[in-house]
């Protein structure tokens, strides 16, 4: 129990902090120049959640399964170069050092520290929930600005519902594992269909960020929305014995959509595909399809 509830912990720091910094520097980026405050909290918000990784790859010493590392869903091998690229183009600064620590990641080393860290563990996990309430308050902010016509942002209001829905996973996560020492598997149907939302989602975005006259990639994107869309309404109203065959279903469709999301972030970074879609927000949704199909990999081969 102690030495799954440290390598749980620091296998959902290590993808979720990392996804927490990239928001707040995608909502930084977003604002107009004269919201200064707005930009000052989304500065600090993403600084706050750099040290909190820094922080979980010290604590890390092989303490993570291997399938983590061979996902990509941490790094891919974009990541670094698409940091490089969005900070030159944003001039919002990016501590590189983490991603290339990230790459020297190791899993299983010999030796048992798991219990002397639990404490440790516990504290990071405590200091995370509250700088995700922090977070939390800070995107609905944002978004009730910006629907009440206070405020204006590059980003969809869409987007910003769904960066925040991805922090409250986040923050779900932290507190069943505070509570219970462990992540709840009977949630397993709730985390595939909240996944299949992001991966449709993520096509909307991408469509909407390309240049209209990319008119194939468009089309792509719009497949895998419609794709991802049927998939959910099959969740919605079929009984949970089929959920394996949807589960099926959604690995083939996020296997196709990676490969999609991959030959986009490489076409971004060689300036290939005309868009308004940041290098780092390339990378950044292909790693959260890296991630949901680890998440179904393991679905695939566990009874719930």
């Amino acid at each position: 129990m102690m030495e799954n509830y440290v390598t749980l912990s620091i296998e959902t720091h290590l993808f979720f902090a990392r996804i927490m910094k990239e928001h707040a520097l995608f909502l930084e980026a977003g604002f107009p120049c004269k919201e200064t405050q707005w930009i000052q909290r989304a500065d600090r918000l993403r600084n706050e959640f750099e040290n909190l990784l820094r922080q979980v790859i010290q604590f890390n010493c092989g303490l993570m399964n291997h399938e983590i590392l061979k996902s990509q869903e941490l790094v891919t091998q974009f990541t670094l170069q698409a940091e490089r690229r969005t900070s030159q183009l944003t001039g919002i600064s990016i501590d590189h050092r983490i991603t290339m620590a990230e790459q020297q990641l190791e899993a299983d080393c010999s030796g048992n520290r798991h219990k002397r860290m639990i404490r440790s563990i516990d504290q990071l996990n405590r200091k995370a929930i509250h700088l995700l309430d922090e977070l939390i308050g800070f995107k609905e902010s944002i978004l009730r600005e910006v629907e009440e016509g206070c405020l204006f942002t590059f980003n969809y209001p869409l987007l910003i519902q769904h960066i925040l829905r991805e922090a409250k996973l986040y923050r779900s996560i932290l507190t069943d594992l505070v509570e219970d020492q462990r992540v709840s598997y009977k949630k397993i149907r709730d985390q595939e269909m909240f996944w299949n939302q992001i991966m449709m989602e993520h096509a909307w975005f991408i469509r909407g960020l390309l240049d209209p006259t990319e008119t194939e990639l468009i089309e792509s994107a719009d497949h895998f929305a419609v794709e991802y869309g049927e998939l959910l309404e099959m969740a919605r109203t079929q009984n949970c014995k089929a959920m394996d065959g949807i589960r099926r279903k959604s690995l083939e469709e996020t296997l196709k959509y990676r490969k999609f999301k991959e030959a986009g972030a490489e076409g971004i970074l060689n300036c290939e595909i005309a868009s308004l879609i940041l290098p780092l927000l390339a990378d950044h949704v292909l790693r959260e399809a890296n991630h949901y199909i680890r998440i179904l990999e393991c679905g695939m081969e566990r009874t719930y």
